[in-house]
Formats: C-alpha cells, structure tokens, sequence
C-alpha cells in the first residue's frame, strides 16, 4: 500500500520535471543574442499605457482650476505632503498675491511635454499671465507629479505660482497714479475735477446782524444760490455751532476774498479731491467716488490700483472708471525672503486720463433741477432726432462733494444723504417705474386706429360715467371737478380731452373682440416694456403685462393698473412721434478726449427700432397732440398758452395709492427750421404732486423758455420768485379747467339691473 504523502511527492517531483524540460525547449528555441542580453536582469514591473495620460490630465485639471481660480480644487490636486507644508488659505493667498501685484486679468496654461516615471512624471507646461498692466508675462513652468496610492498629485511649491518665487521670494509692485480725468458738458464747461476747493458754512452764534444783508449778498454770488434759500437754511438751524452752506472752488473764494473776510461768523475750510461743480450737476448721472472697500480691493489690485485710490461707484463715474483714471505705470518687483529686491521682473509707463464730455447742457440743467426742487420727480430733456440727453433730473438731487471724506461738511451732511427716506441717490430718470396715466392714451389711440375698429372720426359720447362694465360705474374726470362732460366726441377730440371712458370702452372692446393684446403689442412697439439701452447707465425694464380680464383691459388703456415706465423710456417714445418713428439710443455721452484734446472716441446716433404704426396713423397721434396744447379744450391749453414754438404733447395724471396721483407731461418740439436749434423731447414726472396740466405742464413751459430764450417768461405757479418757494404746495393752486385725474380703481360699485 502506497502511503499518501509518497504518492503526493512523487507527483510534485514528475510536474517540476515536466516544468524544467518545458524551460529547456523554450531557452532552446530562442535566439542566443537575446538569451545573452537577458541574463541575470531583473524583469521590471509592467506599467499601464494610461499612468503617464492620468498624471498629465492631473496637470490639465490643475491648470482649468488655476485659469478659473478655484483654489479649492487646486489644492485637492496638490500631495498630502505639500498640504501639510502650506495651509488652504495660504496657498490660496500665495496666488492671490501674485494676482495682484500682475495685475492678472486672465491666465492660460498648456502642456509642452511629458516625461512619465513610474512613481513620478514631469509635465513641462507653459503659463501666459495675461496682466493688465505689464501685459502678457511667458513662463515654462516643470511640474511633478507623483503617484500616492491610486490617485497622481502634484507635487506643489512656490515656485509653481510663479518661477522667481521658489525658495520663498515674494513679489512687490509700485505703481504711479496718472490722476483723474475731469467731466465737462457739451460745450466743454468743466462739471467735474480734481482741485483745491473751500468748504463754505457759518457759525451762527458769530454771525452780525448789521452784516446779514453783505453775507447773504456774498453767498449767493459765490455759490449761485438765492439768498432767500440760504437765509432759510440758517434760520432753521440757528442754535447749531456749524450750519454747512455749500462748496467752491478755490480760485473762486480767493477771488471774493476781499469781501469775505470783512463777515464774521463765515467758514471756510480748504480741500483738495474730486470737485462737483454748483452743487453737483445732475448728481444721479454722474455719481461719486469713494475709496475702494475690501470687497472690491483684490479686483481693483489687479488692474493696477494700489487700494488706496478713490474710484467711482455710481453713474459716469463708475462707467468711465478705465477712461477717467488712466492707466497706472509701476514695476513689480521680486523680493527675497529678506525683503532684499532680487530683480525687477516688469515695468510699464502710465498712460494719462481720459477727459468725458457729455451731451448735458450745464445751464440747462441746473435750471431744470432747481425748477424740480420740492418735488420728488424726473424730467428728461432729449434731442428729438438724435436721442443725446441735453438735461437729466432726478428730485430730490444731493450734493456730490459730500462724498469727498476731506470736505469738512461732508462729516455733517453725508448721513443725512445716505439715510433719506425719499432716496435722493436713486436715478429716477432710468430707474423710477411709474404708470404713465393718460400719456399711455397714445398708445391705446395707435393701437385702435390700427385695428381697423376705429378711425378719426370715430365718435363716442363721453359722458360723466362709464358703466359698459357688469356691476362696475367709473367716472371722468369732469365729474371729480364739477366741469362739464366732454360730450360726443372723436377719437382725436378723446385725446385732446383726455376722456377717460372713451379709452377705457376701446380697451374693453379691443378685449372683447379677441385683441386683448394688442395695445401691450404697441406699447412695445414704442419702446415700453423693455430697456432703452442707454449704456452708460443702469436702467430697468418698466412692466406692460397682458390684461387677464375685462377690468386689467380698462385700467391698461389709460395707463394705469400693472403697467409701469421709466421717465426715459417715456422721452424715446415721444422723441419717435416726432422723428418719423425712430427709436434712438439714448446718449449721455459725448466723447472722450487726451489731455491734449484729441479725440479718442465720438458717439454717432444709433437707431434701436422703429415704429411699427402707419405713417397717416402717426400723422392723426400727432394732430391730436398738437390739440392738445392749442385746443382751447385741450388739457395743456392754460398752462402752455402763449408759447410761439410748435409743441405737440400729452398730459397725464396717474393715480397711485398716495392721496395724490403722479403729474405728467410729456411732449416734443417742432421748430428747428425757424430756430436753428435742435428740436427737443421734455418729459416731466412730479410724483404725488397733482395734476399733470397743474404741475408738470408748467414746469415743461420753464424748460421750453430756458432752452429757446435763455429765461423764463413767468413765474410757476408755487413759486413767490424766480425759484424761490411760496410756503403753499402747488396742489394748492386753482384746478385747471381742463384737469384731469382718472381713477386707478373704481370709484363706485352698483348692483347689476
């Protein structure tokens, strides 16, 4: 009997026989250049074909992460070795750094060749620091990467961020500021500047009583504002140390010096920094500067800032902050880790500011805003046939100057700016939305016309009540004032009068007929809705929605319900009645000039659209509009009469849910042939202030004479003299004949018979 594990050896003994025989034929079989050449090496370990493309894609996701400047995921990249030499937020503060001190705007990197290794693969890559400063700066950076478990990382120092910075060296960057430009008006008068400046106030407990009259005299010269606002503003704050009146220039107090120093009690105080001229001209659209905050420090670093600049922050300011501020010339250089300078790795020369001219008239404006003082509002005053912006108000204004942090009154004033309930910062030219009232009546004439329901000389018989709606009773205007009924009337007699339920029964109908929207199609046809695309400022889109029902459709025909437009969209849509039906662009500027005055850029008219109503429909809108003002029934008629320049225009009253509704008034002019002057858009929006025929017609008379005759021709209505203020509000003033207010909701609900 054969015991198991001699039966067990004997079979291990035949296979390893069999083993060394097979060794043997395959030895023999090989040829002997090969055999001698193997003998006694070792067979390497077998590598996948895919180890060196791994640790390059590794590369390439490291530098995607770099380009868009996640750290988080560069970091992750990077060995378990290198994390423990360098924290997460250092490491990202290493390439923050560089960023900076570049002025890096944009990076690109590329891979140039790989070495592979079994544990560690070298990728030479090339990275383009695209810099706004120095331009672009070429670098070949070699980057290991290692095999850690199953995962390729890149073996990371400093000397990835930047080749000058291995061993610990650092970068530090020195710039020049080349200034500011400064901001003029269309026929070049300085608006805004970098000068010396005098802080003006007085101390009342030092004023004299003999010297009341010189000082207030003295003042109003110097700063250009009556001497009854300045005497009232000292009156009310009689028992404060410091009462801050306003700020000039330098050369212009130095000039009065004379007279100045002979009254006690006035202050003046020098400054030296950004300088808004009479107060601030069209403060909204110019905006301000301040110093550059730690949120928007890294951004302003890498164009070139050292962070110790003031920059603009709202308005053209912000707009032309590359133009107006230059560019900055400098060096960078790289440092030791002693802070010894190694070598200077670029420089660059400074480049001058640009200077801003825009298309605003500066005496024009600052007439317009006084003639806005009091009243929270807009008005626009446009070329009809170019869409430049010769005035753009927003009421209440602010003082620009007090946002220079070395003007002594800004330490009073400022917060009572920044704080004020009635937001006098907000832009309410471009960013105001308010429903139009009756101007919108336009718009619902051009969309009847176009529907082929109605013509001209389609009647209606405007009566005192509206009560085409089930349950529902509204009421004209004529009734809220104790006027008689406009009576049977066309559709242009409709506009011209302003009847409310001829337009509310077109709105209705037009719903009822299926064409419920219609009249938002045309509202955007002229330009509602949507942007104006004005570029150099922020702006928002007004709203002009569908109606969903009967009643929507009513309140949409007269401007009121949902919809809502800015004061500018308003003035394009009134410039392309008058201009053949161009949509222009609104332009606030001009051009920019070197400090030598050439001319770097120029603006050029751009037509945005085009009207899509008929040209004898456009012929019928303006004849109505033209009524409007001429028509002794006409909603302008009282406040406009008199004027020899052709006006065509719509008053509007928009009722809101204040006691008082929005005043309106919106119209062009028609005389460039007569008067050799471009012909111009004004549109007016006081908000809560009245009637548009009581308060906005009047003001838009002001800025009609202003711009034709250089002054006025009477006084407004609330004023005691020339823009100084009765203390009565002027919703106290007498209603018009022919005013209007249409309600934004029904006035009165009845029981259907």
């Amino acid at each position: 009997m054969v015991k198991p594990f001699t039966l067990w050896t004997s079979r291990c003994f035949r296979l390893i026989g069999s083993i060394a025989v097979l060794t043997l034929l395959i030895v023999s079989c090989t040829p002997s250049t090969l055999t001698t050449r193997n003998l006694g090496m070792v067979i390497p370990t077998l590598r996948s074909s895919t180890d060196s493309a791994t640790a390059q894609s590794v590369v390439l996701a490291f530098l995607d992460a770099w380009k868009s400047e996640d750290y988080d995921t560069m970091y992750s990249l990077i060995t378990s070795v290198s994390r423990d030499a360098i924290s997460r937020d250092d490491f990202e503060g290493k390439y923050r750094h560089v960023a900076q001190n570049l002025g890096l705007d944009s990076l690109e990197g590329s891979v140039l060749s790989v070495m592979p290794g079994d544990q560690t693969t070298q990728v030479n890559t090339r990275i383009i620091y695209k810099t706004s400063v120095f331009g672009d700066i070429n670098r070949e950076i070699l980057m290991n990467v290692t095999r850690e478990e199953s995962n390729w990382l890149v073996q990371w120092d400093d000397g990835l961020v930047l080749p000058e910075l291995h061993g610990g060296n650092q970068l530090y960057s020195e710039y020049a500021g080349s200034g500011r430009g400064d901001i003029y008006d269309r026929n070049g008068a300085t608006i805004a500047a970098q000068i010396d400046a005098m802080a003006i106030g007085v101390k009342p407990a030092e004023l004299v009583k003999s010297q009341e009259g010189n000082l207030l005299v003295a003042l109003s010269k110097l700063t250009g504002r009556p001497g009854d606002s300045i005497l009232r503003q000292i009156n009310e704050n009689r028992d404060a140390d410091y009462v801050p009146i306003s700020e000039v220039t330098a050369q212009a107090a130095q000039q009065m010096s004379d007279d100045l120093n002979l009254l006690n009690g006035l202050v003046m105080t020098p400054f030296k920094g950004r300088f808004y001229f009479d107060e601030g001209v069209a403060p909204q659209t110019l905006g301000y500067l301040l110093k550059i905050s730690p949120e928007q420090l890294d951004a302003y670093r890498r164009k070139g800032y050292s962070g110790e600049e003031r920059v603009g922050v709202s308005g053209l300011e912000a707009w032309a902050e590359p133009q107006l501020a230059g560019v900055r010339g400098g060096s960078v250089y790289v440092l030791d880790p002693n802070g010894n300078i190694l070598t200077r790795l670029a420089s660059t020369d400074s480049k001058a500011p640009e200077y801003l001219h825009t298309t605003l008239d500066k005496d024009l404006q600052i007439q317009a805003q006084r003639a806005m003082e009091g009243f929270r509002g807009a008005i626009v005053v446009m070329e009809r046939d170019t869409g430049r912006i010769l005035a753009m108000v927003s009421s209440p204004a602010y003082d620009a100057n007090l946002f220079e942090s070395q003007n002594y009154n800004s330490g009073i004033l400022l917060n009572s700016v920044l704080n004020d309930p009635e937001n006098p910062l907000l832009n309410r030219v471009t960013q105001g939305s308010y429903p139009m009232g009756s101007v919108f009546k336009i718009v619902t004439m051009a969309a009847a016309l176009e529907s082929g329901y109605y013509r001209s000389n389609t009647t209606y018989d405007c009566g005192y009540r509206f009560t085409e709606l089930p349950g529902v009773t509204l009421y004209d205007w004529t009734y809220t004032y104790g006027k008689s009924p406009s009576g049977k009337i066309d559709l242009i007699g409709g506009l011209v009068r302003s009847c409310n339920p001829y337009f509310w029964h077109i709105g209705l109908d037009m719903f009822q007929k299926g064409d419920a929207n219609d009249i938002v199609t045309h509202a955007q046809g002229f330009g509602l809705g949507k942007k104006t695309g004005i570029k150099e400022l922020e702006e928002v889109t007004g709203q002009v929605l569908n109606p969903n029902n009967e009643g929507d459709a009513v309140q949409l025909a007269i401007g009121q319900g949902s919809m809502l437009a800015t004061p500018l969209q308003v003035a394009v849509m009134i410039s392309s009645i008058g201009n053949g039906g161009y949509l222009y662009r609104p332009e606030i500027v001009s051009k920019f000039t070197s400090p030598d005055g050439a001319v770097l850029y120029s603006d050029t008219p751009e037509v945005m659209g085009r009207l899509p109503e008929r040209p004898e429909i456009m012929d019928v809108i303006r004849k109505a509009m033209r009524w409007v003002v001429t028509n002794e029934h006409g909603t302008a008629f009282s406040a406009l009469t008199g004027i020899q320049v052709p006006i065509y225009g719509k008053t509007g009253t928009a009722s809101t849910a204040e006691i008082e509704p929005h005043s309106w008034f919106a119209g062009y002019t028609d005389a460039a042939k007569e008067t050799k002057k471009s012909d111009i858009t004004v549109v007016v929006l006081a908000e809560n202030a009245g009637e548009g025929s009581m308060v906005a017609a009047p003001i838009f008379r002001r800025i009609i004479e202003i711009y034709y005759y250089g002054r006025p021709s009477r006084l407004l209505p609330w004023e005691s003299s020339l823009y100084v203020r009765r203390e009565a509000t002027p919703t106290a003033a007498p209603t018009s004949q022919n005013s209007e207010t249409p309600p934004a909701t029904p006035v009165r609900q009845t029981a259907t018979p």
